[in-house]
């Protein structure tokens, strides 16, 4: 479910040249994000975001780092078994049914994808544990296609700023890929994630610290403690 939100979201929406603004500005800030999951090659970042649903960047990136050095391929972790494998993720919540939805995805990347992680939508949403959310991330973060993965904090800002304002996380993807503008959108995914995570979070948003708030709808601006 989205997090809260103190204030409702705003009925209004942010212009075009708000919207260029605001991009532009994320750019200058950060023209190069990156995601903060660990990994070094599709399989492993495919692993780290199915692991990622409900548990933060940070405690996947500890438990992988412990699982990747063993067990970096399909192969591999299908070696691994079910027990074994729960235990280098057991820090991580719903451990249980994400170990097993992992071995399920491993057996089909081998019997059916040689080994290798598909590059198309319909292919990865049809792995276990593999929603629309995760294959737009790898789709995005592993190919370079500008899709949008809206999880919470995505969901959160694009209703709070008035930039894509919606009810569900696919209505906010819809309006995303249709308001951004093109040169913007295969990194938006990146900033708006980490606006949400470390400015524009969810109780308290520090809109005394955000250099994209003169761009952004909500009103009033939180002021600074």
């Amino acid at each position: 479910m989205p997090d809260p939100i103190r204030r409702q979201p705003t009925l209004h929406r942010m212009n075009t040249a708000q919207i260029d603004a605001f991009f532009a500005t994320l750019k200058a800030a950060n023209p190069n994000p990156v995601t903060e999951l660990e990994y070094t090659s599709v399989f492993e970042l495919l692993t780290a975001v199915l692991l990622s649903a409900q548990a933060t960047d940070v405690g996947v990136n500890k438990a992988t780092r412990r699982l990747f050095p063993v067990a970096n391929t399909p192969q591999k972790m299908l070696d691994l078994g079910l027990e074994e494998l729960e235990g280098y993720i057991k820090t991580i919540g719903l451990y249980h049914s994400k170990a097993k939805h992992l071995l399920q995805t491993c057996r089909i990347l081998v019997v059916q994808h040689g080994g290798e992680v598909p590059r198309t939508r319909e292919a990865l949403e049809a792995l276990p544990g593999v929603g629309r959310k995760t294959a737009n991330v790898v789709l995005n973060v592993a190919f370079g296609e500008p899709t949008m993965a809206v999880d919470t904090h995505i969901f959160r800002v694009s209703n709070r700023t008035g930039l894509a304002p919606g009810k569900t996380p696919l209505e906010v993807e819809m309006k995303l890929l249709k308001r951004i503008p093109p040169a913007f959108r295969v990194d938006a995914h990146h900033w708006l994630i980490l606006l949400g995570r470390y400015v524009c979070q969810a109780r308290k948003p520090r809109c005394w610290q955000c250099a994209v708030a003169p761009y952004c709808d909500f009103r009033p601006k939180t002021p600074a403690p």
